[in-house]
């Protein structure tokens, strides 16, 4: 956890103690390797991730609504609403705590094969309608995709049966949390693919 307005040379100092560490995720018993196995094995690494996230995030809400004593630089102690503005990890972070696919974009509605292309302005997510639908339809899974509702339910939406870890944090917009990084964007995202890309270039013109 860090402050959102400190800057990037200090914040990444280390002996600017500027980053403070909540806690540890722990890692779920490995189950064998089976195909049903295998689907149980996400499925629980999701929900452990969810319920250490829930614990963390749960006193912010108390601190945003009602205020908490905080100690200034300047010696003094204000009351301050501290909210989570920014959230950096992985994408498969950032679709398993809100509960989408895996393929889905978790700041916008574009549909998962129009990811990577200009297609175009998409909508910000809808997280509060997705998770008020699957509240209204307890039969919902990840696989149905019922047409008379297909406003929630279509690929463009990719919600996933669970709760949004996010959505419940006061003054929080999920959509909006989502911040790109130098390791997950840079190095393994656009770095990795324009390498992949050239090394496939030059084999085929070789």
């Amino acid at each position: 956890m860090t402050i959102g307005y400190l800057p990037s040379t200090i914040r990444n100092r280390p002996g600017s103690m500027a980053i403070l560490l909540l806690g540890l995720l722990p890692i779920p018993p490995k189950l064998a390797k089976a195909s049903m196995a295998d689907k149980l094995q996400r499925l629980i690494n999701a929900n452990t991730l969810c319920g250490v996230c829930e614990l963390i995030f749960a006193p912010l809400n108390r601190a945003a609504r009602e205020g908490a004593p905080i100690d200034c630089a300047d010696g003094k102690i204000r009351r301050c609403f501290p909210i989570m503005s920014g959230w950096i990890a992985e994408h498969m972070e950032n679709v398993t705590l809100p509960r989408i696919k895996s393929n889905a974009c978790p700041k916008c509605e574009m549909p998962p094969e129009e990811l990577g292309s200009r297609a175009g302005h998409h909508c910000a997510r809808d997280y509060a309608g997705c998770e008020r639908y699957v509240r209204e339809n307890p039969s919902l899974d990840s696989e149905t995709h019922d047409a008379a509702h297909a406003r929630y339910t279509n690929e463009t939406h990719c919600i996933q049966r669970g709760q949004n870890v996010f959505q419940g944090l006061v003054r929080v917009a999920t959509p909006d949390l989502h911040k790109p990084d130098m390791l997950h964007t840079i190095y393994l995202g656009l770095f990795k693919h324009m390498m992949d890309s050239i090394l496939r270039f030059l084999k085929t013109n070789a």
